[in-house]
């Protein structure tokens, strides 16, 4: 693969890997992200129901905790998991755990790192996994790294434990990458660690990049452990330190505004579980992502808004929902107000479930536990998640990031209750 960069704006990125795939002719344009699956599927979807979608990368996240259990098969059938999955000809990327379900800290050793599959814990050293990458035969994968998971009581001395394992483990695979002719066209992706310790993340930066990497994985950044200027103060400061014809991975960030943090600081490539997180809450992804309105759409959205506030719409809250994890940019289907609501999703949205169900529609399907239920929310968050990274790259090549920053930014303050108010007076329609 060959990055090509466009444009840097104050860190921000624009760019193209190009010669992707086994006859080099895909291209992943940059901000972006990868298609999130299960097992080599998309959550809920069939490969038909997915080509409903806009927008899909042409790269699929698969996830080596979930597959690890089925090595003996994969060796057996002996032509790799896009194939085995159904879809021979998409790029495959395969990381080590899956973001949603990351893996409880404590059971790393010098010489093991242990993920979590359906089966319980699997024990893995450098020759267990690079076995699996040779069944999986994956066009990347993140190396076997020792993942700081952070806590309040990491210490230095564990961020550079961290680190010393992570160093040794890509050592050990990438000589045992040189020896394999099956996985002589993989590309390894390094991973950061060294948790919140400064100068054990930049001491981890500077030797993955004396090896023979495609690209850096800066790990452990998911969750709440660490405050968000210290997340983005590393993120500068690791990034900077980064060779700049190489691309830059994060798991486990997902939210728009969170999102925009990294890339202005440098982050290139993002998976998308976040879509498939808020469809498993029962709610659609709801926010704004255009930073160019049509003044003429932008009339009509105020003349809306009246009339929402006219109807006395008060949204008000139904104890019996799990609201944990939700944000501010979704919607919780569930919730007895959509009852009686005939309005797509989102206003604007051309995916196929907001041009042919209504928000009352799916509200039945979730409270009947029906399967399609899922299918339709899914449809929805994947097309709205991916046009939001063509926003990204269309604001960077404009010079317009801030401004989308900004719309991002004040969707983020709106309380969740209320996200049925969508035509704000100074936010745009969707692209």
């Amino acid at each position: 693969m060959k990055l090509s960069l466009n444009k840097v704006v104050n860190g921000a990125r624009l760019g193209v890997i190009n010669n992707l795939g086994k006859n080099g002719d895909k291209i992943l344009e940059l901000p972006g992200c990868l298609l999130y699956t299960k097992t080599g599927s998309p959550p809920h979807l069939t490969h038909d129901t997915l080509q409903t979608i806009e927008g899909v990368p042409p790269v699929a996240h698969i996830t080596l905790s979930s597959l690890a259990e089925h090595q003996e098969v994969l060796e057996e059938y002996k032509e790799g998991i896009a194939k085995f999955a159904g879809m021979p000809d998409t790029v495959l990327y395969c990381s080590v755990n899956d973001p949603v379900t990351p893996n409880p800290a404590g059971y790393n050793t010098n010489k093991t790192v242990s993920v979590w599959g359906g089966g319980g814990r699997l024990e893995l050293t450098s020759q267990k996994f690079m076995a699996a990458q040779r069944a999986l035969r994956a066009d990347w994968f993140q190396c076997l790294s020792d993942g700081e998971v952070m806590t309040a009581d990491n210490s230095k001395k564990r961020a550079k434990k961290s680190v010393d394992r992570s160093l040794v483990f890509l050592d050990e695979c990438l000589q045992l990458l040189a020896q394999s002719e099956v996985l002589k066209q993989s590309v390894v992706i390094g991973a950061i660690e060294g948790g919140d310790v400064l100068e054990e993340r930049l001491r981890s930066a500077r030797e993955t990049a004396k090896r023979p990497v495609g690209g850096f994985l800066l790990d452990g950044f998911q969750g709440s452990a660490m405050s968000r200027e210290t997340k983005l103060s590393l993120i500068s400061s690791i990034t900077a330190a980064l060779p700049e014809d190489k691309p830059r991975f994060m798991h486990g960030v997902g939210r728009p505004d969170e999102l925009l943090d990294c890339i202005e600081r440098g982050v290139d490539l993002f998976d998308c579980s976040f879509p498939y997180e808020v469809t498993e809450r029962g709610c659609a992804l709801s926010f704004k992502h255009c930073y160019n309105p049509d003044p003429e759409t932008a009339v009509l959205d105020e003349s809306e808004t009246r009339e929402e506030e006219s109807n006395g719409n008060v949204v008000t809250e139904d104890p019996e929902i799990d609201r944990s994890g939700m944000t501010s940019f979704e919607i919780c289907l569930k919730e007895k107000r959509f009852r009686e609501d005939f309005k797509p999703l989102l206003q604007g949205c051309t995916c196929y479930c907001c041009r042919n169900h209504t928000r009352a529609y799916v509200h039945h399907l979730l409270m009947s536990k029906e399967l399609l239920a899922g299918i339709l929310l899914m449809i929805h968050n994947f097309q709205l998640y991916f046009s939001f990274f063509r926003s990204v790259r269309d604001a960077l090549r404009d010079g317009k990031l801030s401004v989308l920053s900004e719309i991002i930014q004040r969707q983020a303050s709106w309380s969740r209750f209320s996200r049925d108010k969508l035509f704000e007076d100074d936010i745009p329609e969707t692209s």
